[in-house]
């Protein structure tokens, strides 16, 4: 067996490969990645090992980040809930880590950062020396059940209610890929993300992923009166539904849109026979989301970061300051909040 490193927007062994590799995910696509070159200028590449004649037989894809500001890492993958090394034991992972261990060491890179979905830690800092760096929390739905099976299972008052209450709101439904769709998701997220002091993406980086995923991605939007009130963004792979992006206006929570659109999408996944809805990472300091998510019945795992090497020891900060700097940010005009978006997510992959 060998080695390489390949270029895996370009290289087409690499997309058979995930096709045919049960724990690849959106996020191992060529598409996801190319994604990420064309938004934040991230260089995909992917250390994969290969049989004689050259098919792929494992492979862990990364994006190389080189910032002014914040220093070149190899991160497997910027932006992206999880990503799976998909790998057949720990003698492959060790393998293809250590080839990307050494060309981190070569380009001067801060360190390497790995986000597997599924793992056993003692095994992986066994073989590969990596460092939990943090951890999150992501749950999962299985849909392998009738649709009646599943809503009996959601929360009675927190769910349930909240979808016979849009329903008698009678609230308007849109799903698609259009601009016009983009811009009311696109509004809708930066109330989201005044709301919760963060910049915004940047709309190009939705652009790119409607370009390079296709029909893999849809935006969904419920509306009052022809008012868009909440939105989201799914990604699907294979059997695999995602609910990736959300947003609301928060006057309107009370009428259940972004319950009637994750319920939307979970019949839809249903109708297109897959097994399993992704309702995305939650950071562990954020426990009513968590909360929220436990009221669908979803199952709740921990995803742990590794990084290599260990991760040092973070400096406490000024909690007062941190605060007012959020305060002030959410402050200034919509377009200056945005640009603000532009060039933070650029530097923090």
């Amino acid at each position: 067996m060998e080695i390489c490193r390949i270029e895996p927007t370009t290289d087409p062994r690499w997309e058979t490969f995930i096709q045919g590799h049960p724990a690849a995910s959106i996020f191992h696509t060529p598409g996801w990645l190319e994604a990420l070159r064309r938004t934040y200028g991230y260089e995909p590449v992917a250390y994969a090992m290969s049989a004689p004649g050259g098919k792929l037989i494992s492979g862990i894809p990364f994006a190389r980040i080189n910032s002014f500001l914040t220093g070149r890492r190899l991160v497997s993958l910027p932006f992206s809930d999880h990503c799976q090394p998909l790998v057949d034991g720990a003698e492959e992972l060790q393998g293809l880590l250590s080839a990307a261990k050494d060309d981190a060491r070569q380009r001067g890179c801060k360190y390497l950062e790995i986000r597997p979905l599924v793992s056993e830690e003692s095994s992986i800092s066994a073989a590969t020396h990596l460092a939990r760096s943090r951890s999150i929390t992501d749950h999962r739905l299985d849909l392998t059940r009738s649709e009646a099976e599943i809503l009996q299972g959601f929360h009675k008052d927190c769910i349930r209610r909240k979808i016979a209450r849009a329903d008698r709101e009678k609230l308007q439904y849109e799903e698609g890929r259009s601009e016009e769709l983009l811009a009311k998701f696109c509004r809708l997220n930066l109330l989201t993300r005044r709301r919760h002091q963060v910049p915004p993406q940047p709309l190009a980086w939705f652009r790119n992923l409607m370009d390079c995923l296709g029909d893999r991605l849809s935006i969904r939007v419920a509306s009052k009166d022809d008012t868009p009130i909440a939105s989201i963004i799914t990604l699907s792979f294979k059997n695999v539904l995602i609910d990736k992006y959300n947003s609301s206006d928060p006057a309107f929570n009370t009428l259940g849109g972004t319950v009637l659109l994750i319920w939307r999408s979970i019949q839809d996944a249903l109708s297109r026979g897959m097994s399993e809805f992704d309702m995305g990472r939650t950071d562990l300091d954020n426990p009513s989301l968590i909360t929220f998510k436990d009221h669908w019945g979803a199952r709740r795992s921990n995803v742990n970061y590794y990084r290599y090497p260990k991760p040092e020891t973070r400096m406490s900060t000024d909690s007062a300051v941190v605060a007012a700097a959020k305060r002030l940010l959410v402050t200034v005009p919509d377009s200056m909040f945005s640009a603000v978006g532009g060039l933070f997510y650029r530097h923090v992959g």
